[in-house]
């Protein structure tokens, strides 16, 4: 009996390894253990198995990235990663409006600022336009920005206070086995977008959380939470949500279910701290909006 206990312990204290009596593998440590090293399977408030589910029409089975006006859920600004088009709609509602700003291309991101609508193209260009000329249902004040951005493939893009945050996924020169690049930009009332500073995510501390040596991390979308003041990274490629301080220490990550999330792409949150990720469609599957409703003091 003793025997077995000092063996139980021992498999316990092994980050990574399980193992049982007469060598079969045992499954709830393991289950144990990718808990523990996430930091549990949601973030604190909220329960990623379980969302309000919003399916896409057509249009948007290639939706991307998401973004509110200051927090505002009443409408819903999206972008799909083929056509100059931006969305905007209630969600939850059947109608979906949209509005051409530009030529075919990559989009991936868009976050409103300043009664601006900016949206961020995978190559880093960057076009701002009138909030006002969208609601009105035409774009005519197109503003691009080329080469702001160091070369690289980009798709998060969020705004926070009065500056825009660029997350790269891959960015040429960067190990993105050891950190992520992050760049602040100024949006003035204009539409003119300037640089302002630099932020780095330290990719070696998101592969301890989840208990592993290496981690090649690629962020496809970030958003910051109006309640905790922290801020979420969202990778479709790890399937991973990862929660940083405002100070972007990785302080939890989260995997993420494929049959839950498809492939996430875009990432809100609203006033009220509730979180909404969208996930892009496929031949079979429609592309959604998935809403996490914020519960103070749950865990």
């Amino acid at each position: 009996m003793k025997t077995a206990i000092i063996i139980t312990l021992l498999c316990i204290g092994i980050a990574g390894t399980s193992c049982s009596q007469g060598g079969k593998k045992n499954t709830a440590d393991n289950n144990l253990h990718s808990k523990t090293a996430a930091g549990g399977t949601s973030p604190a408030g909220y329960d990623l198995s379980s969302p309000v589910k919003y399916t896409m029409p057509a249009d948007l089975l290639e939706i991307s990235g998401i973004a509110f006006d200051n927090g505002d859920n009443s409408t819903l600004y999206a972008e799909q990663d083929e056509d100059g088009r931006i969305f905007y709609f209630r969600p939850g509602d059947d109608k979906v409006n949209q509005v051409k700003f530009g030529k075919a291309g990559d989009y991936e991101d868009v976050a409103i600022l300043n009664n601006q609508a900016v949206l961020l193209r995978s190559d880093g260009s960057l076009f701002s336009f009138p909030l006002s000329e969208v609601k009105a249902g035409e774009v005519k004040s197109v503003k691009e920005f080329k080469k702001l951005l160091p070369k690289g493939e980009y798709e998060g893009l969020h705004a926070d206070g009065d500056k825009l945050y660029a997350l790269c996924k891959q960015c040429a020169g960067a190990d993105h086995n050891k950190e992520c690049n992050g760049y602040i930009l100024n949006l003035a009332a204009d539409g003119n977008i300037t640089q302002s500073g630099i932020f780095t995510i330290d990719v070696q501390k998101i592969a301890a959380l989840i208990g592993k040596m290496k981690l090649k991390f690629h962020p496809s979308a970030l958003a910051k939470s109006p309640v905790t003041k922290q801020w979420y990274v969202l990778s479709s490629v790890n399937k991973l949500l990862v929660v940083l301080d405002s100070q972007w220490n990785a302080l939890q990550a989260y995997p993420l279910s494929g049959k839950t999330f498809l492939q996430p792409e875009g990432m809100a949150f609203d006033k009220q701290g509730n979180l909404y990720i969208s996930n892009e469609g496929d031949k079979i599957t429609n592309g959604n909006v998935l809403l996490f409703k914020y519960k103070k003091g749950e865990r």
